[in-house]
């Protein structure tokens, strides 16, 4: 047996490819930025060809890097930012427009028309989400409706259209194979979460073609083969998940209530509620954690937009910082933020809120403010929005949470993870392995090719990095808190009609 796993990653700002051994610990990775394309305020796209060739780039280069020839790698495993939406010419494999990502807005007018028309509760009951231009379906049907010719070609089965697993799955095979997984079928707001199957009802509304979309397949199994030019051998392809779904996997949340937090590009909180789909009263999303076989595994979902992506805009847009790792330092050189909040919503405000009128707001500022305390603020801004997440979380689990496993590249600033265990008054795990939405999908690419026997295999994998404490009075806790709370209403419902 080939010893070796290759974990392709393709996230909002970056594909990269890892490579781990079969105890789940990585040899090489590999990264490459990929451009972010702002058309008009609101509106995000990436190019798809970017993505694909960055992709196969990093893939190419971690093997190499790694002294290791094609023919050293089990199996691919494949995660990806969820929701972001490619359709691409079937003859051809050129994509027709560039991907709409998740964090565009465009959509939203068709959001609030679908809300107006009482649509909400049976969104909620067939796709377990919430209407929102975050997921893809209304992605699909803006690229039909405003690219010219495209439904027309879209009725003669002359495209193809799916989220970026799709995409990269389709040009790995040669044009082999169009499918996706569970978890990523169930974050397109068309699939039904509960039949397996792409909704009818919600695709006549919507005007979308079934004949256009991925076959759905269980997120551990044979995907297909790459074909043996891309990376010098023939090698399956057996697992495939959405980026936080992943990540949940590869912090062995196997047990129902268990919870993860990834601090990415956004910060996504998920916790495990085994075979039961619990439908949310409060804003929470019901999604499918993978799936295996005939069964699947739900989740409940929070979700915030702009985590990471706020120290990107502090580095990039307002260059109050030279890298993200100058963060920590400059929130540490005051003792708090000077009453100064940040409420980064950019694209509007996910869980529990749901805000798509929501923008970003920067309060509390006096003379005194300086450029550390708004640092500092943007930092405490990703801890207040994961405990609106998780307060959210715990109410509809009726649960009480005693600790949270952690992982995403901003868990490297102990600061924010100190805040974070302070604000929350609870335990963050961190692992040794980071990168946990890699070793998840590699996980279940090796569970896929028949390398690991059990769960019970896959649990003794996570090691335990380091823990945060609460050490922040909660009286002091609550009230900045609350100052968050003030500033989250001034932000919200920014946009008029």
């Amino acid at each position: 047996m080939a010893p070796y796993i290759l974990a392709l990653d393709q996230g909002t700002t970056s594909s990269r490819a890892i490579i781990f051994d079969l105890d789940g610990r990585p040899l090489k990775q590999v990264s490459r930025e990929i451009t972010q394309i702002y058309p008009q305020p609101g509106w995000v796209e990436h190019d798809p060809e970017e993505i694909w060739n960055s992709q196969l780039e990093v893939a190419c280069e971690a093997i190499g890097q790694a002294g290791l020839s094609a023919r050293d790698i089990l199996a691919i495993g494949i995660t990806n930012q969820r929701e972001t939406t490619v359709i691409w010419d079937r003859e051809t494999g050129k994509p027709c427009y560039n991907a709409i990502v998740w964090q565009c807005r465009r959509t939203a007018p068709y959001c609030q028309d679908l809300l107006a028309r009482g649509w909400s509760k049976e969104i909620q009951a067939r796709t377990g989400l919430i209407i929102d231009a975050y997921f893809s379906a209304t992605k699909i049907k803006w690229l039909l409706d405003n690219v010219p010719g495209l439904r027309d070609r879209a009725r003669a089965g002359k495209i193809l259209c799916g989220t970026i697993d799709s995409w990269l799955l389709w040009k790995l095979t040669g044009g082999k194979v169009h499918a996706t997984d569970y978890s990523n079928a169930s974050r397109t707001m068309l699939f039904n979460i509960h039949t397996l199957r792409w909704d009818e009802e919600i695709l006549r509304e919507m005007d979308i073609p079934g004949n256009i979309l991925p076959a759905v397949l269980p997120s551990c199994g044979h995907f297909g083969v790459i074909e043996e030019s891309l990376l010098g051998a023939s090698i399956p392809i057996t697992g495939i998940a959405g980026d936080q779904q992943a990540a949940l996997f590869g912090q062995c949340c196997f047990t129902p209530g268990m919870v993860k937090n990834t601090y990415g590009t956004g910060c996504f909180i998920l916790m495990n509620t085994g075979s039961r789909a619990i439908t949310s009263r409060q804003g929470l999303l019901t999604t499918i954690a993978w799936g295996e076989e005939d069964k699947v595994f739900y989740a409940l979902e929070g979700s915030v937009f702009i985590a990471g992506a706020v120290v990107q805009w502090l580095r990039d847009e307002m260059g109050l910082i030279a890298s993200a790792s100058e963060s920590e330092n400059y929130a540490l050189k005051v003792e708090d933020t000077n009453g100064v909040y940040l409420v980064p919503a950019f694209v509007g405000l996910g869980t529990p809120y749901w805000d798509m009128k929501a923008r970003g707001i920067l309060c509390g500022l006096t003379r005194g403010a300086n450029k550390y305390h708004v640092v500092r603020a943007a930092l405490e801004a990703i801890a207040y929005q994961t405990r609106d997440v998780l307060e959210t979380m715990v109410q509809e689990a009726d649960l009480t949470l005693e600790r949270v496993r952690v992982d995403g590249g901003a868990t490297r600033n102990n600061f924010l993870m100190q805040f974070q265990s302070d604000i929350l008054g609870i335990a963050i795990d961190r692992p040794w392995v980071n990168e946990t939405t890699a070793l998840g999908v590699a996980m279940m690419a090796g569970k896929g090719a028949g390398a690991y026997s059990g769960w019970q295999e896959l649990t003794r994998m996570w090691k335990l990095e380091k823990t945060f404490r609460p050490q922040m009075p909660r009286e002091k806790a609550e009230a900045l808190y609350k100052g968050w709370q003030r500033a989250i209403e001034r932000a919200r419902n920014w946009i008029e009609p």
